[in-house]
């Protein structure tokens, strides 16, 4: 078939929407021809790639917002408004290659927001949206304890899906889609609410065999001192200050042992003055954004647990590579993460309260540090969890089914649900 993609964000060797974009691209052109329209600014890194690999099945289609708006592309509002504009931009783009192209199948893949429409789904032909997430939310009681710029942009980001549930566009959107995917069940329920009664559930990531053996072939730590991970943005959401507070409790109990967070950002100074406040700052290694992807994975390769405490996820690529690679993984029971772990690879902690989690966080650090044989067999089972229900080939196969059945207008044979 011919299939329009809509990835805004789409871009080989990252991590990411960019990842999800480039990822999905690949996938859908083992089946079947595809023109994709994206931002001109993935366009180097791309076409970088095709001189190494080439993708005789995609066409590829670049652009960016209008002119006059490009000098409004900093900052969080910036962006936002920019991506709308290039959604209008891609509606005329798009309906002017489906006059010449006739195209069987349109696909949204990124951005992944549900609250952001996708004009692509005005095109008179069968529509797939998603996977899309942004139905997370940190839980009430754990808002407190974010900085004021933390509250300003969960009361924003709050505004923004209450206001997607009146948006005519959205419903249009809605009422438009063939086939309609969330990341989560927070998501899903999220659609539901905007009238949608046939929502999958597909996490929007996985892993190819090259990078799944590459992160398998990390080998198991059997040297002191125990060492807790975490790799990601330094933003309040992502719960690391509340990682910081377990990790005190659990070294009061475990001496030997440090705490390494790789990446940098808005959060670092907050975080590092909280280290020094609870006394393990000299147990705490900050190592900033490391300049490659190689760089992460060999810090990966000398600590022993990925602790990923985020507070609303659609999915948290890391606990999957952390997974790959052997490790167990102690998360909240919040979003992606949560459908990622399971009780035979790492543990999930409930998010009541803070003080709850940060306890039940330090308990999980203790059960990991003081039982090898636990961490080595949670690690197996990682591995071949990621293999068994996180492979790309394997979303390729289940969107194709899903494509080929839109067309025919027969049933799945099986839930699309990893």
């Amino acid at each position: 078939m011919k299939v329009l993609l809509s990835a805004y964000a789409c871009r080989p060797r990252w991590g990411s929407e960019p990842a999800v974009g480039w990822n999905w691209v690949q996938q859908v052109a083992r089946f079947h021809e595809v023109w994709v329209m994206t931002h001109t600014s993935n366009r180097a890194a791309i076409e970088r790639e095709l001189l190494h690999e080439g993708s005789p099945n995609v066409h590829w289609v670049y652009f960016g917002p209008p002119r006059w708006a490009r000098f409004r592309q900093r900052g969080l509002i910036g962006i936002r408004l920019n991506y709308r504009l290039w959604q209008i931009k891609a509606y005329f783009i798009a309906r002017k290659l489906h006059a010449q192209f006739a195209f069987d199948i349109a696909h949204h893949v990124t951005l992944g927001q549900y609250w952001t429409p996708s004009l692509v789904a005005l095109l008179p032909i069968p529509f797939v949206w998603g996977p899309v997430g942004g139905g997370e939310s940190a839980p009430a009681s754990f808002r407190s304890g974010f900085a004021l710029r933390g509250r300003v942009f969960e009361t924003l980001r709050d505004l923004a899906r209450n206001l997607a549930s009146i948006d005519p566009w959205m419903k249009r959107l809605v009422s438009r889609s063939g086939v309609a995917i969330a990341t989560t069940e927070e998501t899903a329920s999220r659609l539901r609410l905007l009238g949608r009664t046939d929502v999958l559930i597909i996490p929007q990531y996985a892993m190819t065999t090259e990078e799944r053996m590459r992160l398998g072939s990390l080998s198991f730590r059997q040297t002191n001192p125990f060492r807790l991970i975490s790799m990601g943005r330094l933003i309040h959401w992502k719960g690391f200050h509340l990682s910081l507070r377990a990790f005190a409790q659990f070294h009061a109990r475990c001496p030997d042992s440090e705490y390494w967070i790789v990446n940098d950002g808005p959060e670092g100074r907050r975080l590092k003055a909280l280290a020094t406040e609870l006394g393990v700052r000299n147990k705490v290694v900050f190592w900033g954004k490391l300049p490659s992807l190689q760089d992460v994975y060999a810090k990966l390769a000398d600590c022993d647990v990925l602790v990923h405490p985020a507070l609303h996820e659609a999915f948290g690529n890391v606990c999957l590579e952390a997974m790959a690679a052997g490790r167990p993984v102690i998360c909240l029971d919040l979003g992606g993460p949560a459908l990622q772990v399971t009780e035979e690879t790492g543990i999930k902690v409930p998010a009541i309260s803070p003080d709850q989690a940060v306890h039940d966080l330090a308990g999980a650090m203790v059960k990991l540090a003081t039982d090898p044989e636990l961490r080595a067999r949670m690690g197996q089972a990682a591995r071949q969890r990621v293999k068994e229900s996180f492979d790309w080939d394997k979303k390729g196969d289940l969107i194709d089914q899903m494509y080929l059945t839109m067309k025919t207008g027969d049933k799945l044979d099986h839930p699309l649900t990893s």
